[in-house]
């Protein structure tokens, strides 16, 4: 019997143009998954450091265009994966649907959407690879908070086979690009996130580590490996080490720096900007020998080959969290891991043998 399956795609969102920046910035940094000050001291936080970063923040998307490429850009990743999942579930009838956490298409619409369309299955896949509380938990939160539906929820996929293969091959591409150069270093940049939010026992960090073993694992030819943190706001310590220092270091010893976007999977502010234009710059300032930025995973065709493989799994078996191949993945100390969470509430929810 064919089923009308909605496959609802998560991410960050962005500012579609200048008028946006500020409206965005104040969503984002008014989340209490990001800023942990209790209100009504956050939104006055919100407010004032988008109020600060605004004007540079709107210079750097101008850049662009004018917004962010985040939506465009995952559009085509939903276009490559209806395209896939039409040839893996042939007879059903999919469509996918972006929910953005703080700028449009919002969360609430994509609940909306998806009520309309009535679906028969609902499979939740934020985009975020890795998991953390500050991404996909507050993306989840935001969806339940709107009225949505149960669905089959997939948490993360670190070590999926595709999506490992995915940046391999990204990597080793740019590497050929470069002239394959011997002196290298990948440097693996993933967002960072204050040092407190994995204290609280948040898995991004170990997460990323295991992307980034998975890859290495593939790439023999290319010995040479750090996994780095960018992006860092505001005035508490982050996890680190952060990808400038990395890059400075590393262009300071006459390296060619190939630097991968481990934990981005479309090209936003972070990597037309960060990456693209202030690390090379770095680079080139400190005397490195040469500087590649491998392009986030996009439309790769191994990593449209994972998200289709993560939808067609998660449709077996009940409704709910959809762990990686079925069991937690994360060790025991992380307990903001959902699948930690739900093993534990499961635990405390069995009446003790008589």
């Amino acid at each position: 019997m064919s089923r009308k399956i909605a496959v609802v795609l998560f991410n960050l969102g962005g500012p579609d143009g200048q008028d946006s920046v500020k409206p965005f910035l104040r969503n984002l940094f008014n989340d209490p998954a990001i800023i942990y000050a209790p209100w009504p001291v956050r939104p006055l936080l919100a407010w004032l450091i988008s109020t600060t970063r605004g004007p540079k923040a709107a210079k750097e998307y101008a850049k662009m265009g004018g917004g962010s490429p985040i939506v465009p850009e995952t559009t085509r990743q939903a276009e490559a994966l209806t395209a896939a999942l039409n040839k893996a579930l042939p007879g059903d009838e999919i469509r996918c649907f972006l929910a953005m956490r703080y700028w449009h298409p919002f969360t609430h619409e994509a609940v909306e959407a998806v009520k309309a369309w009535g679906a028969d299955e609902i499979v939740l896949l934020p985009l975020y690879p890795q998991f953390s509380t500050t991404t996909t938990a507050s993306s989840l939160k935001a969806w339940r908070d709107a009225g949505g539906p149960e669905g089959r929820t997939i948490c993360c996929f670190p070590r999926e086979t595709d999506f490992i293969a995915a940046h391999a091959g990204l990597i080793r591409e740019a590497w050929e690009k470069a002239g394959r150069p011997q002196n290298v270093r990948v440097l693996h940049s993933a967002h960072g996130l204050p040092e407190v939010t994995i204290q609280r026992g948040d898995p991004y960090q170990w997460q990323v580590e295991e992307t980034v073993k998975a890859v290495t694992a593939l790439l023999p030819e290319l010995s040479d490996h750090i996994t780095c943190f960018q992006s860092k706001v505001g005035p508490l310590e982050w996890i680190g080490p952060s990808t400038e220092e990395t890059v400075e270091e590393a262009a300071k010893e006459g390296k060619h720096i190939i630097l991968s976007p481990i934990a981005f999977v479309s090209e936003h502010i972070e990597t037309l900007v960060e990456l693209d234009e202030e690390y090379a710059e770095l680079a080139h300032e400190h005397g490195a020998a040469g500087y590649a930025r491998v392009p986030a995973l996009g439309v790769t065709p191994d990593f449209i080959k994972a998200l289709a493989g993560l939808v067609v799994s998660a449709l077996n078996g009940p409704v709910g969290l959809k762990p990686p191949g079925g069991t937690p993945v994360c060790p025991a100390e992380f307990g903001r891991c959902p699948c930690r969470e739900a093993v534990y509430k499961s635990a405390e929810s069995k009446p003790e043998a008589a």
